[in-house]
């Protein structure tokens, strides 16, 4: 099998299929049942590949296909499907918020898949085909594909609500400037997810209005079902991120109330010292006159003035209800 070539197999309309040798990848617009091929988009041969195995492919389908900027999408040309997907990516070394993309031509007898990288819910129907529980036509095949995407995708997103659960919790004990850092990773994460999700909930919708004689009423079922999912994991970001809002203007109102209260202490401080200073400061002048000079025992009498001083002043801000 080339390295451009990641899957080709023919479906046995029974759950299984039937892997195709690399001399038979060729001249496939008519063969005899539902073949399924899948191509390595990164590969500079996929292009030459596609079209030696699908001649009378639509270049339009064909671009469409090998873009690697693809943003999720639905569209509906005679009789096949045009469908661009995101999946999480679950690859090693990767962030599972830069959702790789998979994207598919569907037709009556031929499903056509390309991917830039690996996506773990397109081996997961390869290994459904290889055990004979597999997708029987291409419209089980599209709607078993938008199920394992999600399902791949759910606990990602649990975590990320957890990790929010956290955050919350922990501002609600001890808010601290260092909480900011993962809220904005959070929010980042939520706004990167919701950028896919949403144009993917509406390339569902438009499988679930699309005039298509293959796509029966059970395989409308399975897609509403991935429809109500995806609209919830969109409502779930979005609560993600507001949460997330909310949070960080707790974090700056906690902050901003630390420091107020700094600047209270140190403010009433400074007003039971400005006397105490404006004293010492008048009686450290070095002219005659001073009272007191010649006294042994004026430093006590002035030490004990200037406590009474501070007496009187913390009696006065009392009084005030300065604290």
């Amino acid at each position: 099998m080339s390295e451009h070539i990641l899957r080709a197999c023919l479906l046995d309309g029974a759950g299984g299929a039937t892997p195709l040798a690399q001399d038979k990848l060729v001249g496939l617009d008519q063969v005899d049942g539902l073949v399924w091929l899948h191509f390595d988009g990164s590969r500079p041969e996929a292009r030459d590949g596609l079209k030696a195995a699908f001649p009378k492919l639509d270049l339009l389908v064909l671009d469409a296909l090998l873009d690697v900027e693809t943003r999720p999408r639905m569209t509906q040309i005679d009789d096949g499907v045009l469908l661009m997907l995101r999946g999480v990516n679950l690859n090693d070394g990767q962030e599972p918020e830069d959702m790789v993309s998979v994207s598919v031509w569907a037709e009556p007898n031929r499903i056509i898949c390309v991917s830039q990288e690996r996506v773990r819910a397109v081996g997961d129907l390869e290994a459904l085909l290889q055990s004979g529980k597999g997708p029987k036509d291409t419209g089980q095949f599209l709607s078993m594909l938008c199920k394992r995407l999600i399902q791949r995708l759910e606990p990602t997103l649990s975590a990320l609500d957890d990790a929010t659960d956290a955050i919350e919790e922990q501002v609600l004990l001890t808010p601290d400037v260092s909480l900011r850092e993962q809220i904005v990773d959070v929010r980042g994460q939520a706004i990167a997810f919701r950028r896919y999700l949403a144009p993917q909930r509406d390339a569902i919708d438009l499988l679930l209005l699309a005039d298509i004689d293959w796509l029966g009423d059970r395989h409308l079922r399975h897609f509403q079902e991935s429809y109500n999912h995806v609209t919830r994991y969109v409502e779930d970001l979005d609560a993600i991120r507001e949460r997330c809002q909310i949070v960080k203007d707790e974090i700056a109102h906690a902050l901003a109330d630390r420091l107020n209260r700094q600047m209270y202490v140190l403010s009433v401080i400074t007003a039971i010292f400005l006397p105490l200073s404006f004293l010492t400061g008048l009686l450290g002048i070095n002219i005659g006159g001073i009272p007191g000079a010649e006294s042994g025992s004026a430093f006590w009498i002035f030490l004990g003035l200037l406590a009474g001083l501070v007496a009187l002043q913390v009696a006065l801000f009392k009084w005030l209800k300065w604290f």
